[in-house]
């Protein structure tokens, strides 16, 4: 039976008072440092307004553990079977194929998003946050769970409500979802974020692996930079939203940072405190006891062989972690009483989505669109709604992705409804693109938009030197063409170019004489097909060679979008001087 998450405290002074209490005894009794790169650690820094505004997180804003790290700091530690852990330090140990995970996530995200800077540290911060490094790496050979790690479900009572977006298929829960594996991303994130991190052709939330690399895509999308204390701020709070979490998680890279070790997987410690107010999840899945009368039924705490009253009753669990339906009450008279009804949200009032304004969207290869896509999700009498999870997803083959990277983007309706999706960003592949906008949480059916990206393209074209450009019959020009090409004024960097040896301005095919360029065999050839500018605009072409045919030449160059220049080339022989005449003596 799956680990479960126990019952989150209501929302309200408690929550934030007892994590309160405890960042600050640990802040005084640990005074604020100063990290390695210089930056103030986050339990001192105020996080940005826009920080704290998310409208989702990638857990659901599911519990957590609260443990804080030990007080006194951990200094490196042998590897694993090089001896025994030194008292005080077992905290800093991360099991062995956890520790792997982080770190592979830390040099694919280092590739695939440099300007990121994603520390493994943060990683293994919230690992330890979330799931106590999945469950005190209790992972098989592969960095799968030995069993489900499942956050409670998500059903309004003491927690966010998401009903099921996943048909039971990462938590077992076809009625709402429920926070999955060490990293606890709900199905609805996962869907869009999961990533195979282990190479097995699998994108599995239980897999440490996946889920490390999952996370670290997670908290470099939207181009943040990660050694930036603003952007590291808004990172962790998009995965939970929460100042208490931030401060923790923040506590942990910290602590991490100043040592860590590998232990054996299954030897790490396991969390004793959740913000839930439950007790840390046991070395292995626990079984809930019977409970002792109607009116106060009992579950055991993870970890706790004391049985915690549970201020309502748990339904009992089915194969996969799913909760079933209980059979409703009964009054004296045995008539059912209906359950209560769950007041619908605003989710469940969407009846379709409309555009709201999206204007044409193209751009060149490589550019950003300057238009962004517009949705309003609408009841079924065309009122707005708000706070609706809106997913935008770019469908089919193509490499044009939304800024950062992501070819999902998940975004919550404002006060009117609409909901605006990131800057697309063009890749190389010409053509039409959809991008579809659908309802997190809803079935109605979609919205398809269209976005168009052209081949880069040059609207004029110049030399880069005025010097002549002449040659002798037979020999060779010494100067190269260059020329720079430009776009409404700005460099026209991996734009297409053709050069042709025309035969006169009134006929732009090719001569057959004159000025040639020479093939990989030394042959002469007179158009050049497959050229690009490069970085700066600049396209220089090879060198030129003359034939035994004087005269005056026209070289054309062509790119993508209609820029157009003719050069003129000439082939002369060399002019001689004549002896002057002398009178001869005695004339």
């Amino acid at each position: 039976m799956a680990a479960q998450f126990g019952r989150r405290l209501r929302k309200g002074a408690a929550t934030t008072a007892v994590a309160a209490v405890a960042v600050a005894a640990l802040s005084a009794s640990q005074a604020p440092g100063v990290n390695d790169h210089g930056r103030q650690t986050a339990a001192d820094a105020t996080p940005s307004p826009d920080a704290s505004a998310s409208e989702s997180s990638a857990t659901g804003n599911s519990p957590y553990y609260t443990d804080l790290p030990p007080l006194k700091s951990p200094n490196p530690s042998p590897s694993t079977g090089t001896g025994p852990v030194a008292p005080g330090t077992s905290e800093a140990g991360i099991p062995a194929t956890v520790l792997d995970a982080y770190k592979k996530a830390e040099t694919a995200l280092n590739e695939a998003k440099p300007g990121c800077n994603l520390p493994w540290q943060l990683l293994a911060a919230i690992g330890k946050v979330e799931s106590g490094q999945a469950r005190g790496g209790r992972v098989d050979a592969d960095g799968t769970t030995t069993s489900p790690i499942l956050g409670p479900q998500l059903d309004g009572n003491g927690f966010a409500l998401i009903r099921d977006t996943d048909d039971g298929a990462y938590d077992g829960n076809s009625s709402y979802d429920q926070a999955v594996g060490p990293m606890q991303f709900i199905p609805s994130t996962w869907q869009w974020a999961g990533r195979d991190g282990n190479a097995d052709g699998k994108k599995d939330p239980n897999n440490i692996y996946d889920a490390a690399l999952a996370a670290g895509h997670y908290l470099c999308r939207f181009d943040w930079d990660l050694s930036d204390q603003d952007d590291l701020d808004r990172a962790i709070l998009s995965y939970n939203n929460s100042r208490e979490y931030l401060n923790l998680v923040m506590r942990w890279v910290e602590y991490y940072r100043k040592g860590t070790h590998e232990i054996p997987d299954g030897t790490g410690t396991l969390p004793d405190n959740r913000s839930d107010d439950g007790a840390g999840t046991s070395p292995s899945p626990s079984t809930p006891s019977t409970p002792t009368t109607p009116s106060a039924p009992t579950t055991p705490a993870p970890g706790n062989s004391k049985p915690k009253p549970d201020p309502r009753p748990s339904p009992p669990e089915k194969p996969g972690g799913g909760a079933t339906t209980p059979k409703p009450p009964t009054d004296p008279g045995g008539t059912p009483t209906p359950p209560p009804s769950t007041p619908p949200t605003n989710t469940d009032t969407v009846d379709h989505l409309e555009d709201a304004g999206t204007a044409k969207l193209t751009a060149m290869a490589g550019d950003a669109f300057t238009k962004r896509i517009s949705t309003r999700a609408e009841t079924k009498a065309g009122k707005a709604v708000a706070k609706v999870r809106v997913r935008f997803t770019i469908i089919g083959s193509t490499d044009t992705t939304f800024t950062g990277g992501e070819n999902v983007a998940t975004v919550a309706t404002n006060s009117s409804g609409v909901a605006v999706a990131p800057a697309l960003q063009a890749g190389e592949k010409t053509g039409e693109v959809t991008v579809r906008a659908t309802v997190v949480g809803r079935t109605v059916a979609g919205l398809d938009y269209k976005a168009t990206v052209t081949e880069r393209a040059a609207d004029a074209l110049a030399r880069t030197g005025d010097a002549a450009l002449t040659c002798a019959p037979g020999g060779e020009f010494a100067n190269q063409v260059e020329v720079k090409a430009t776009y409404k004024g700005a460099v026209a960097d991996g734009v297409a170019a053709t050069a042709t040896l025309i035969k006169s301005a009134d006929d732009p095919t090719a001569t057959d004489k004159g000025p040639y360029f020479k093939d990989a065999d030394g042959k002469a050839v007179r158009t050049l097909k497959a050229l690009k500018t490069d970085s700066k605009g600049l396209l220089k072409l090879p060198k030129l060679y003359a034939d035994d045919t004087t005269g005056t030449f026209l070289l054309r160059i062509d790119t993508a979008g209609g820029a157009t220049l003719t050069v003129e080339l000439t082939v002369a022989a060399a002019e001689t001087s004549s002896p002057s005449l002398s009178a001869s003596p005695g004339a």
